[in-house]
């Protein structure tokens, strides 16, 4: 008998089962919905970037994304402008989920020219990793970095992302989660200059639109 649970196979289904369980159970439980405040109010000045734009999402585009709460706003350092957009999901299980902008972005005209993973500094002394993409419209170029955030934790891959819905399911009996993109114009085809302005800005945003995000 002892032997039989010692055997590797059945050992993994074991395992495979309990996760199953675990899934389902925190499925039905009543889950937990954090608030936070409203992305609207984060500051128009962020470090030595100034509000520039207020972005409209609008209600087809809403529609779509079903997000809780979002933001859409451009500002600039005085050289170069860069769009923050942020969009907020207090729950995943009702089938409301992110789009990942490599769907969005080229039913907008853009093409694809360049799709890696990339870790950047976010100024919280701990490096994070962010989905870095080249984008081209006609002869515009842009730099777009963008990362899915629950919580602390920044995550790239969109694989990743799924598997840390489940986890948080399981452990915290939560879901929410938000998108954030940055797209920053590339100009006379620097991308190492735009690369910069892109991580300069994170670094001047991050840790205050954390406190607008469910902690």
């Amino acid at each position: 008998m002892f032997q039989f649970f010692k055997s590797t196979a059945v050992q993994v289904v074991s395992l495979l089962l309990l996760l199953q369980g675990s899934v389902v159970y925190s499925s039905i439980r009543q889950e937990y919905i954090p608030t936070s405040r409203p992305l609207a109010e984060v500051p128009r000045q962020l470090g030595s970037w100034q509000f520039l734009q207020e972005g409209v999402v609008d209600a087809e585009t809403m529609a779509v994304l079903q997000a809780d709460d979002t933001l859409d706003r451009t500002y600039t350092d005085g050289k170069v402008a860069a769009n923050l957009f942020v969009a907020g999901f207090r729950s995943q299980r009702s089938g409301k989920a992110p789009h990942s902008p490599k769907n969005c972005l080229p039913g907008s005209g853009w093409l694809p020219l360049d799709d890696r993973i990339i870790s950047i500094d976010s100024g919280r002394g701990v490096p994070i990793e962010v989905n870095r993409y080249v984008i081209a419209h006609g002869d515009n170029r842009s730099l777009v970095l963008y990362w899915y955030q629950s919580r602390d934790r920044a995550v790239a891959s969109e694989y990743k992302a799924k598997f840390w819905v489940v986890a948080d399911a399981m452990r915290y009996n939560r879901t929410d989660t938000a998108l954030i993109r940055v797209v920053i114009p590339i100009q006379n085809k620097d991308e190492a200059a735009a690369q910069r302005e892109a991580e300069a800005f994170v670094k001047s945003f991050y840790s205050t639109v954390l406190g607008y995000l469910p902690a």
